[in-house]
C-alpha cells in the first residue's frame, strides 16, 4: 500500500472515533483511571462550602483570613497496548479482520489518553517482539502507534502470549494499565497473566470471530492454521463433530473467562462485524461501580 493511501487510512480510523472518544469514552476513561495520587496546587481564599480539612492555618494565621490548600490529580500514567499480530488476526467472516478491529480499539485508548495527559507506548508481538515503541504523549505519536498496529508485517505468524507479557514486565518500572489485545489462541500464559496482573492494571481484550466459535453446515471444507500454515478436511455436516467443536470452543472460552476471574483480570470481549462501543462504554461503566 502507498504511504497516501496509509495515511487516508490512520485519518479514517481517526475521524471514526473522535466523536466516541470526545462525546461519550473520555469522561469514562478519565473516571476509571485514576492518577497516582494528588499534588500541591495552590493556597486561596476559604469559600463558601470548601472542606474545612483543607485549612491552611499558617497562611490563615498570618493573613487573618481563611486559606485553604488546593490539590491537583497527580495523572501522567503510562498506557501500553499489547496487540497481538499473530496469523490468527487476518480473519474474519464479516466486517473488519480482527487484526483491524483491534487497531481501531486501540485508536480509542490512544486518543482517550492522550486527552487525559496520559503516555501511550506499545509492543506488537507474535512468538517474538516485533516492536516496541515507548510510551510517549501527543497526537503524532498516537497516529504512528495506529499506523504500525495496522500495516506493520510481523516476521512471525505463531503467537506467545507469555514471552510478550515477561518482556513487558522486565521494561516497564512502574506501574501502568495494560490493555492486552489477542484472540487468546495460545497456551500456557496463565502464569504470567496472573503475575502481571499483581503488578500492573491489567484488561484483557479478547477479540474473536462468530465463525471461531461454532462450526456451520457446509459439507467438507478445508480448513488451515493461520499460524503453522497445516491445512486439514472436515466434513461439517456431521452434527456429531459440530457439537463437539461447539462444546471444544465452549470450554477454551469457560476455562479464560474463569481465568480472568481468578487473577483479578478484567475482560472486554469483541467479535468481528458488531459494534464495539457498546461494550467498551459496559465495561467501563461496570468498572466504575467495582470502584466507587
Amino acid at each position: 500500500m502507498l504511504p497516501e493511501e496509509i495515511i487516508k487510512k490512520v485519518k479514517g480510523i481517526e475521524l471514526r472515533t473522535k466523536r466516541f472518544v470526545n462525546d461519550v469514552f473520555s469522561g469514562e476513561y478519565h473516571s476509571v483511571f485514576k492518577g497516582r495520587g494528588i499534588e500541591f496546587a495552590e493556597v486561596r481564599e476559604y469559600g463558601f462550602g470548601d472542606d474545612v480539612r483543607f485549612i491552611d492555618w499558617n497562611v490563615t494565621a498570618r493573613t487573618g483570613v481563611p486559606h485553604i490548600k488546593t490539590f491537583d490529580e497527580e495523572r501522567e500514567l503510562t498506557v501500553m497496548l499489547l496487540v497481538d499480530a499473530s496469523g490468527s488476526g487476518l480473519f474474519a467472516s464479516r466486517g473488519a479482520y480482527k487484526g483491524e478491529l483491534a487497531a481501531e480499539v486501540s485508536a480509542v485508548l490512544a486518543f482517550s489518553a492522550i486527552k487525559n495527559n496520559d503516555r501511550v507506548g506499545l509492543i506488537i508481538f507474535t512468538d517474538q517482539i516485533e516492536i516496541y515503541i515507548p510510551p510517549q504523549k501527543g497526537k503524532k505519536h498516537v497516529l504512528r502507534v495506529i499506523r504500525e498496529i495496522l500495516y506493520f508485517t510481523p516476521q512471525s505468524k505463531r503467537t506467545d502470549i507469555s514471552m510478550a507479557i515477561e518482556h513487558l514486565n522486565k521494561i516497564l518500572k512502574r506501574k501502568a494499565i495494560i490493555f492486552l489485545i489477542s484472540d487468546f489462541m495460545d497456551m500456557g500464559f496463565e502464569s504470567a497473566l496472573s503475575v502481571t496482573a499483581r503488578k500492573h492494571d491489567l484488561i484483557a481484550i479478547k477479540i474473536t470471530d462468530e465463525r471461531e466459535e461454532a462450526l456451520t453446515d457446509s459439507g467438507v471444507i478445508a480448513l488451515e492454521d493461520a499460524e503453522t500454515g497445516e491445512v486439514f478436511y472436515a466434513d461439517t455436516s456431521s452434527k456429531s463433530l459440530r457439537k463437539k467443536y461447539w462444546l471444544h470452543m465452549q470450554k477454551k472460552k469457560n476455562d479464560l473467562s474463569e481465568l480472568f476471574k481468578r487473577s483479578k483480570i478484567d475482560q472486554i470481549s469483541l467479535m468481528t462485524g458488531k459494534p464495539y462501543e457498546d461494550e467498551l462504554i459496559r465495561f467501563f461503566k461496570k468498572r466504575m461501580r467495582k470502584f466507587r
